[in-house]
């Protein structure tokens, strides 16, 4: 049995512009509107933090743009970490992103809904609270159920639209800087690297997305060549507008005003252009960007599942695609994320969604973690197939400088984060044992993927050359699983000769995947 999709009119892959859009949007959520304010207190010392940061998050879009060469597949971390540490490796990365993915779209959410009040007041009545949050979610949900085609036009929109007047403050902003509104270079009783790690610590989440293209690889038109560039031209281009906006909103708002400020991007259009019109601007930027953020968040809360699906390593339902989107992934997201954002706004305490926030700040952290440490494998493994002689010193580099700044992230998480997102990643192990335990009972021919649990997509990407020898229903029987060529398969036997065209399925010319 395989979940091959018809081509459709409403699914269309991914170019350049998209995929880069994707990245940028994913990265630059709601969060830039009160990072100038966040980091105030410390100084202008705090931009040299985000130097630091900038050159560590593109140390990491450097190495997903090498990984996605080599695996330009649906997953992107979960590709990369079962290639080269076997399925519960692989596991792990999924099972974190998408616990990451589902809890920040009801953060988004949330965190939306206080843009929108500026616009249309909600506050005052919690069932219109509520149901603003929801559309909120469910407006980009739909748009990916509507295809991949519908999902590229939105987020290309969003991303004009959230960063036309971003850019208006970020380069706007110079001609009306004074550097006397910036104050102390080193504000407060702390030394240089205190400073610049205690504001680090705020900034340490500011590039999260940077692997938006990489789990998308095989959405993407010519993912070998466009991944890697769409990754590096978006985490660049956030750079400049998280550098540039900061630095505008330092030098156009008084530094004392600043630091108190609650809409640093408000009071520096207000500054800018006289009256009070600014906060109706910012709000609306502000939804747009959000809006954009969740619309892309969607798409990744399900690619990554779809690509365990297809292994057998999560329910198979996932796997199912219709339009170009796992619409079974994009449902799961949104009703979790639902549900967590009416727990948000009807429980007595807000506890149990401040905690689940708080555990995305660690779990966001373990794919990026995962990558790096595979990309030091292949380069350490020192087979051709997996290395460029000529770039071995140069991507090796780049390999351990993305794997500090990974561990760095993890570290920035704090203890409770660490401490609860451990607790959840461990959850995980159950439904690992669970799935990995009906693959092989499938494996085994003991089970033909009927109950919902197992699937033979997964088996071809453990056994087969290629995916042009899919095995039919006959292959499966347990005289030829056990047959001197294919003896006893390992749920780690991954070389690329064997299944570097079938972990997941490669993305025919219509659009659709081939299991």
């Amino acid at each position: 049995m395989t979940t091959q999709e018809a081509p459709s009119k409403h699914a269309r892959q991914f170019g350049l512009p998209i995929a880069i859009a994707l990245v940028m949007g994913n990265i630059i959520g709601g969060g830039i509107f009160l990072l100038p304010a966040s980091v105030a207190p410390f100084g202008t010392i705090s931009l040299v933090a985000f130097v630091v940061l900038t050159a560590g998050a593109v140390a990491l879009a450097l190495v997903f743009g090498r990984l996605a060469q080599r695996h330009p597949q649906t997953g992107g971390p979960y590709v990369y970490a079962r290639e080269a540490f076997g399925d519960f490796a692989g596991f792990l990365a999924a099972w974190s992103y998408w616990i990451t993915t589902w809890v920040s779209n009801a953060a988004l959410a949330v965190a939306a809904v206080g843009y929108l009040d500026v616009l249309i007041p909600v506050h005052g009545s919690k069932a219109a609270t509520i149901t603003a949050a929801l559309l909120l979610q469910w407006l980009p949900a739909l748009a990916n159920l509507a295809g991949t085609r519908y999902v590229g036009a939105v987020q290309l929109i969003a991303t004009v639209l959230k960063f036309a007047p971003l850019l208006l403050v970020a380069v706007g902003g110079l001609f009306f800087f004074d550097p006397a509104n910036l104050g102390p270079f080193q504000a407060g009783d702390q030394s240089g690297l205190g400073a610049i790690s205690a504001s680090a610590a705020i900034l340490l989440f500011s590039y999260l997305g940077v692997e938006s293209a990489a789990v998308s690889a095989g959405e993407v038109r010519d993912p070998r060549r466009n991944v890697g560039r769409a990754t590096i031209f978006g985490t660049v281009g956030a750079a400049v507008i998280y550098l540039l906006g900061t630095l505008s909103v330092f030098g156009t708002v008084p530094h004392d005003k600043l630091v108190g400020s609650t809409a640093p991007f408000t009071d520096a259009v207000n500054s800018m252009f006289g009256g009070s019109w600014g906060g109706t601007a910012v709000a609306v930027a502000a939804l747009v960007s959000m809006v954009g953020a969740l619309n892309g968040w969607t798409l990744l809360s399900a690619q990554t599942p779809y690509a365990a699906a297809k292994d057998g390593l999560f329910p198979k339902v996932f796997a199912v695609k219709r339009r170009g989107v796992p619409t079974a992934g994009v449902l799961v997201t949104a009703v979790l994320a639902s549900l967590l954002t009416v727990y948000n706004y009807t429980a007595g305490s807000k506890g149990v969604f401040e905690i689940l926030v708080l555990v995305t700040t660690f779990t966001a952290t373990v794919p990026y973690l995962l990558s790096t440490a595979a990309q030091i494998y292949f380069l350490a493994s020192g087979r051709p197939e997996r290395v460029h002689r000529s770039r071995l010193i140069r991507d090796a580099v780049l390999a351990v400088l993305a794997f500090g700044f990974s561990m760095w992230l993890v570290a920035g998480s704090g203890y409770e984060a660490v401490y609860q997102g451990v607790l959840f990643l461990f959850a995980g192990v159950l439904v690992y044992a669970w799935m990995a335990a009906r693959r092989q009972h499938a494996a085994e021919g003991g089970g033909s993927g009927q109950d919902g649990f197992s699937t033979p997509e997964g088996l071809p990407a453990q056994h087969e050359p290629s995916a042009q020898d899919e095995p039919s229903a006959q292959d499966e029987s347990p005289a030829q699983v056990e047959s001197p060529p294919r003896d006893e398969p390992s749920a780690h036997d991954e070389s690329p000769a064997r299944d570097g065209h079938a972990i997941h399925g490669m993305p025919s010319a219509h659009g659709s995947t081939v299991a």
